[in-house]
């Protein structure tokens, strides 16, 4: 079987063979190119069927199908408009013999809405209007079928057919209209914005989306490239003063700009922004104002204004004042609102001294642009006359403040000082005085009205009270509103009217180790007159009375003196405190002095430390409790021991007896918790007996027992392993070894005794000795001159022999003092 595609106007019985040839080779092309892409394709077959038949017995033959006419794609104009359906082209197949039985179909993209065909002549049609910027092709399927059997004569083919597009779409901006600004004073030629327009025709086709730009309104000042549509500046020295918005209309036309294209156009609005290219200027180049007198300084007192045609901080202005004499009086600064220029007074003003002055102002730019230095001086300057009022001012004092000076105690009504004040004006009004009373606070003096001297009212105290501030009132006598103020100060000067003290409040400290010659106490006295008036204190005991033995008291011409010992030691069970009236008085004018009582309290201070502090004080400060915690702890100590002692009592009630059975007794321990007797065991015999074996036969006592008997020897028993040698009398002659022999004897045939054993142990010390006793005790009465003060200085183990040797040496120095004050007597 063979198949042609046919279009509309080919014959295909005319040059077949090179016409072949050519769409052979198109077909090639248009496959290397497109990969795969859906073709339309005509193929001429000659032989009757398209695959090879095996026969029994025939050789098998193979047929190679002929290819036709190869069309990939139709044509078809957009936006066409007719009564008829437009015709797209012929589909026609070789098996078509014109008898009718074959049938075209299309389907597809379109097909039977868009594009319909004949099925008996394949003949394909548009009946719609297309529009190529909307869908520029369609993708079709096209197939031929057999009548009679119904079944396709090809396999199905596919093509496309193109919407061919026409000049149909006017350039358009998008984004318009367009809103820019360019500084004034550009040079020509500045680009100012660049438009751009879009052309939805085919720009692969013809030139129906080729787009120049031409400028519609707003020539001579601006210009546009054809081509980019770039806005340029076409006239120089564009002034935004004078004018400051443009409207530029710009056109954009297809088919090149030639006649028949179509043409779109957009708004661009163009806005000259400022630079600084004008000075400032003054209206006019005189000004006056009038200020009166009484203008407070700091206060504005008039304005000045320069024009500047510019805008925003090209028009800011800085305006000063030029000549020396007027910005000494006055200042100017810049209203950042109004960029007014405002004076203000910088000192008071005097009509009666100055009524004219004359300001040379000066206004110029701040931020200066050098590109148009060139066009001269941004600076202007004009002349303020300022003509000063007289006004009726209030007095004038003679000093901005007063000091005056006045002695304390004075009598009242003594002169302190003057003020004086002036009436400024011309007419020289008298002045009265006031002085302004508060109060709070007491009056002290008082000013005459019409001199202005200030006296004192009360008596003044220079200790209770040193500087006076007090405030003077000056007014006119004929204009009492006009007042001025003064502020005085009165300086309380000092004479010597108290005496010196000493403070009293303090206790002072005496150890019981103080040695005669030592520095109990330095002491100093305070004045609460001035320094001048009492610049030294002197220190000595009241007059009149005997001189104490105890202390003495020594000026050390430094304003302090120091309480010296006269004697070594002091006991504080003896005499705990002391009292030492002290003079003192200063070398002031005239010379005062007072009387004070010294309290001097003895203490046994510790030893080791500088501080003088009495052991209990030294305890309660360290262990830092108060009164009421140390007598929660002593009621807590106290329950304890009677807790303790009701204790121990119960246990001696409840004593176990030592025979546990009554019944038998052997082979038992008896136990018993028998404390020893102390002395009782002690005592229960007469050791003398040892030193003296006739007496012992006289004396048997028992040894469980303490003897009832008191000795005749001795009223009172000596300390155990201490005997006087004159307090027995000892026969040295007798033989001990004998005489402990016998008492064991009688120990052994003793039936009074414990059943347990018993230990007896004697000792004999002897009688006497050549070298004689080294003990101290029998060396107390003795008088020794050795000087037992070092022992103070040792440890504090020594502690307790140093009291015993001072307290000898201090006895008999006492005596020896009593003697000879006798004597003296």
């Amino acid at each position: 079987r063979t198949r042609r595609w046919r279009r509309r106007g080919v014959n295909p019985s005319s040059c077949l063979c090179p016409v072949l040839l050519c769409l052979c080779f198109l077909e090639r092309c248009y496959e290397a190119s497109h990969h795969g892409q859906a073709k339309i394709i005509s193929r001429i077959h000659n032989a009757t069927h398209n695959h090879n038949q095996t026969k029994d017995g025939e050789t098998e033959v193979h047929h190679r199908p002929k290819r036709g006419w190869i069309w990939n794609q139709f044509f078809v104009l957009e936006e066409h408009i007719g009564p008829d359906a437009q015709y797209v082209g012929k589909l026609h197949s070789n098996s078509d013999k014109g008898d009718g039985s074959v049938r075209y179909i299309l389907s597809g993209e379109g097909a039977g809405s868009i594009f319909i065909i004949n099925e008996v002549t394949g003949d394909i049609h548009a009946t719609k209007s297309l529009d190529r910027e909307k869908k520029s092709h369609y993708v079709l399927h096209a197939q031929a079928i057999n009548l009679n059997t119904n079944k396709p004569l090809e396999p199905e083919s596919e093509f496309i057919i193109k919407v061919q597009d026409i000049n149909d779409n006017a350039p358009k901006f998008p984004d318009g209209p367009f809103v820019t600004s360019v500084p004034e004073m550009s040079e020509v030629g500045t680009s100012v914005f660049q438009v751009t327009a879009t052309d939805a025709d085919d720009p692969t086709y013809g030139n129906s989306a080729r787009v120049v730009y031409s400028i519609l309104h707003g020539q001579p000042y601006f210009s546009v490239d054809p081509k980019s549509g770039i806005i340029r500046t076409a006239l120089a020295d564009m002034d935004r003063e004078a004018r400051e918005h443009y409207s530029v209309v710009i056109q954009a036309k297809d088919m090149a700009g030639q006649v028949g294209g179509l043409s779109g156009s957009t708004t661009v609005n163009i806005t000259l922004t400022d630079v600084n290219d004008n000075p400032p200027k003054f209206p006019q180049k005189n000004y006056q104002v009038f200020v009166p007198e009484s203008a407070q300084v700091g206060k504005p007192v008039g304005k000045m204004k320069a024009s500047d045609e510019d805008i925003g901080i090209n028009a800011e202005i800085k305006y000063s004042i030029l000549n020396p004499e007027g910005a000494g009086m006055f200042s100017i600064s810049t209203d950042k609102d109004t960029r007014e220029g405002v004076i203000t007074l910088r000192k008071p003003l005097n009509y009666e001294k100055k009524k004219h002055y004359s300001l040379h102002i000066a206004a110029e730019n701040t931020h200066l642009d050098p590109h148009f230095t060139y066009l001269g001086s941004f600076k202007d300057d004009a002349t303020l006359k300022i003509t000063v009022g007289d006004v009726d001012e209030p007095p004038v004092f003679s000093m901005d403040y007063y000091i005056m000076e006045v002695y304390e105690n004075t009598r009242v009504g003594t002169e302190v000082g003057a003020v004086t004040a002036r009436d400024p004006d011309s007419k020289n009004s008298p002045v009265r005085y006031f002085i302004e009373q508060r109060e709070d606070k007491a009056v002290y003096f008082d000013i005459e009205s019409i001199s202005g001297v200030i006296r004192t009212t009360q008596l003044l105290d220079r200790e209770d009270t040193p500087w006076h501030n007090i405030t003077v009132m000056a007014t006119e006598e004929d204009n009492p509103s006009l007042q001025s103020h003064v502020p005085v100060t009165v300086q309380v000067l000092d004479v010597n009217d108290n005496p010196p003290m000493i403070n009293t409040e303090d206790e002072i400290i005496i150890c019981e180790s103080t040695r005669a010659g030592q520095v109990i106490q330095t002491i100093t006295a305070v004045d609460k007159d001035d320094f001048a008036n009492g610049k030294g204190f002197s220190f000595s005991f009241p007059g009149g009375i005997p001189a104490n033995p105890n202390f003495t008291i020594k000026d050390n011409e430094d304003s302090t003196a120091s309480i010296i010992a006269r004697r070594r030691r002091f006991h504080r069970l003896t005499q705990e405190l002391y009292e030492l009236p002290v003079v003192v008085w200063d070398d002031g004018e005239p010379v005062l002095s007072s009387t004070s009582t010294l309290m001097l309290r003895v203490c046994s201070c510790q030893r080791g430390t500088r501080l003088k502090i009495c052991q209990g004080e030294a305890f309660l400060s360290s262990a830092g409790l108060s009164t009421g915690a140390l007598i929660a702890i002593l009621l807590c100590v106290l329950i304890l021991l009677a807790i303790v002692i009701l204790f121990i009592t119960l246990r001696r009630s409840k004593k176990e007896p030592l025979i546990i059975s009554e019944e038998d007794i052997r082979e038992n321990v008896v136990t018993y918790d028998d404390e020893g007797g102390g002395e009782e065991d002690t005592e229960a015999f007469d050791i003398i007996a040892l030193r003296n074996p006739a007496a012992a036969e006289e004396l048997k006592f028992r040894r469980d027992v303490r003897p009832e008997c008191i000795r005749p020897w001795s009223s009172r028993r000596p300390a155990r392993g201490r005997h006087s040698p004159s307090s027995l009398d000892i026969d040295e002659e007798m033989d001990i070894g004998e005489f402990i022999k016998q008492r064991v004897a009688e120990a052994d045939q003793d039936t009074s005794v414990p059943p347990y054993d018993s230990l007896q142990t004697y000792a004999y010390e002897g009688q006497g000795s050549p070298a004689g006793s080294i003990s101290s005790l029998g060396s107390a009465g003795a008088h020794s001159e050795v000087d037992y003060n070092s022992l103070d200085d040792w440890d504090p183990k020594f502690e307790k022999i140093a009291e015993l040797y001072g307290e000898e040496v201090e006895t008999a120095s006492e005596s020896t003092e009593k003697a000879e004050s006798e004597k003296q007597t």
